[in-house]
């Protein structure tokens, strides 16, 4: 058994920072294609072709890739489309809908396990952590404990995601509060990266969000990065910026990447075209940030 937490260079550009790629969405991408104007209902086949591209065109730029095993993990490592400069990364998390929602509770997959990802190549794996008031926050620490052994007793990374979310009885949520109150609360543990929601939404000023993050960083005895979920991406690259200047690591984003290419007529020109550019820019400016520090 590994205890020591992992040194992160397996997924890292060579400046240290992170600049990684996530294609692990699973119903929201259907949702995305639905509102794109695609006919519903969008078969698993052209999520799966979504992905695979995604994959094969981005990759050169990422310093590692998150997959889905529902729709994108068998195909992608069948097929060779990450390629071997890029980490590929597993993620560990199962998804149940409810509630009118794609994602209302998360379990641990068992039809991925850390022993098939290593053996598949994969240098992490994450898990994605709904974090409600309302719940016990010891079943949620219980998970990630878990997670987190089994993931380094295989030499992986582990990588958490805890993600706020309103209160099962009641709809009110301070947003801001309870990212701050997730990462205290899960920013101790052995795991080896937080990827964590980015302040505001990435939506203040320089100095709001440079604030926002240097509390979030405060929380976090881990290295960490943002997600671009919840963030417009003409406002990623700044988001980006901020984090890093408060003690961020990089990103592990997906949406502001490539969301805007869904539903084009020929989304494989359209990724070349518009999200490896903005990939490989965002991947220029974690180094920036990171030599500037």
């Amino acid at each position: 058994m590994i205890t020591d937490r992992f040194v992160l260079a397996d997924i890292a550009r060579p400046s240290g920072g992170l600049a990684m790629l996530a294609i692990d969405q699973r119903e929201a991408l259907r949702n995305m294609f639905t509102a794109a104007g695609a006919p519903a209902p969008v078969p698993d086949s052209a999520l799966t072709a979504f992905k695979l591209a995604a994959a094969r065109v981005l990759s050169p730029f990422a310093s590692g890739v998150l997959v889905d095993k529902q729709f994108s993990y068998d195909a992608i490592v069948h097929d060779g489309c990450v390629v071997e400069n890029s980490a590929l990364i597993v993620a560990a998390d199962a998804f149940h809908p409810g509630n009118g929602i794609p994602v209302d509770e998360v379990t641990i997959d068992t039809e991925i396990t850390p022993e098939r990802a290593r053996d598949d190549g994969a240098r992490a794996m994450k898990l994605l952590v709904l974090w409600r008031s309302d719940e016990d926050p010891a079943a949620r620490r219980s998970v990630v404990d878990r997670f987190v052994r089994e993931c380094h007793a295989q030499g992986l990374l582990a990588i958490i995601e805890p993600v706020v979310r309103p209160p099962r009885h009641g709809a009110s949520i301070d947003r801001e509060h309870a990212i701050l109150m997730a990462a205290g609360e899960l920013g101790d543990t052995d795991a080896d990266l937080y990827k964590g929601e980015m302040p505001y939404g990435g939506d203040a000023d320089d100095d709001t969000l440079l604030d926002a993050c240097r509390s979030l960083d405060s929380k976090l005895s881990m290295p960490w990065v943002i997600l671009s979920s919840g963030v417009k991406a003409d406002l990623f690259p700044n988001s980006v910026r901020m984090a890093i200047r408060a003690g961020a690591s990089g990103f592990l984003a997906g949406r502001a990447v490539w969301a805007s290419v869904i539903g084009a007529r020929n989304p494989v020109q359209m990724l070349a075209d518009i999200s490896a550019p903005r990939l490989r820019r965002l991947g220029e400016i974690v180094d920036e940030e990171i030599a500037g520090r």
